[in-house]
């Protein structure tokens, strides 16, 4: 049966993944690029319209962010990487939070990675897809913002994604289509979380 969450708080934010919440619960991690839906995918399956912080600015979301869902795991909001005008400084400095996050996390059982699903295949999503099955992080992509275009288009994107990661995994990624907006995805995507979860 498919169920939605019933109760999630905002814990905490940190720059440095050993200051996360105790590793005692399962972890679920969502990244993209910035200004893909991040923070509006993870208020739409919470149902709280302003859990995690939104922006029409790209780079909104600076820190790792921690939610507790219904007191059994955690949902973490990271900073998006590509086009966010922020200082190079700066990027190293997300990038370097984001990979000690991502290689040190023993309880990240899953890492979310959103594509905009408006667009082909994008170097920056496929190299860091590429980057996290190098190093052993499991993960799904969720494609965004399918509320924006027509479903011919839709399935040409998603065809075209996965043949390109076919060029580098076996066994694809599981792949969802979400809409913030038409809620598109909201059930799939909890229910995959609480069946891995266990």
């Amino acid at each position: 049966m498919s169920m939605t969450f019933r109760t999630a708080e905002f814990i905490v934010s940190n720059t440095d993944y050993k200051k996360c919440p105790p590793g005692d619960k399962p972890e679920y991690a969502f990244i993209g690029r910035s200004n893909v839906g991040k923070s509006s995918l993870i208020n739409m399956l919470t149902n709280y319209k302003n859990l995690a912080k939104t922006s029409s600015t790209p780079g909104k979301t600076q820190l790792i962010n921690h939610f507790l869902v219904d007191n059994q795991w955690y949902l973490v909001d990271l900073p998006g990487y590509g086009w966010a005008k922020v200082s190079k400084s700066k990027k190293q400095q997300w990038k370097k939070m984001i990979t000690s996050y991502l290689l040190n996390r023993d309880n990240l059982y899953l890492l979310f990675v959103l594509v905009d699903s408006r667009h082909l295949p994008q170097e920056v999503d496929m190299d860091f897809i590429r980057w996290s099955g190098e190093n052993g992080i499991p993960l799904a992509i969720i494609l965004t913002k399918s509320d924006k275009i027509s479903k011919n288009k839709m399935f040409t994107n998603r065809k075209a994604l996965e043949s390109r990661l076919g060029q580098d995994w076996k066994e694809l990624p599981k792949i969802f289509t979400s809409s913030a907006i038409n809620k598109t995805g909201k059930f799939e995507i909890s229910d995959y979380i609480r069946t891995t979860s266990k």
